[in-house]
């Protein structure tokens, strides 16, 4: 019996259906999904999606919420960035 996905990998169950270009689209943000992803609190690269938007260490067992796909959006990372700038801003202020 062969093997039915080896070029399409997991969009293999959508068949004929949907175009090429879409399911290539799909595998790759799959890929990125089913990834095992850094922990923000030990580390680790154990990091899963549990469910759409909620992911959780496998090791230290810390839930917490991120993006549907991965677990930091790059919107996410540019909003933690501007907090840090503005709490250290905040800081210099109040040690002058």
């Amino acid at each position: 019996m062969t093997r039915k996905t080896k070029k399409v990998g997991s969009t293999g169950r959508f068949g004929p259906r949907y175009g090429s270009q879409l399911k290539k689209r799909f595998l790759k943000v799959e890929n990125s999904m089913r990834a095992t992803h850094k922990c923000p609190n030990c580390a680790s690269p154990k990091v899963r999606r549990k469910s759409v938007g909620i992911w959780q260490c496998k090791k230290c067992y810390l839930s917490f919420a991120g993006g549907a796909w991965i677990p930091v959006t790059p919107s996410g990372r540019t909003a933690a960035r501007t907090t840090l700038s503005l709490e250290e801003q905040r800081l210099e202020k109040s040690r002058k």
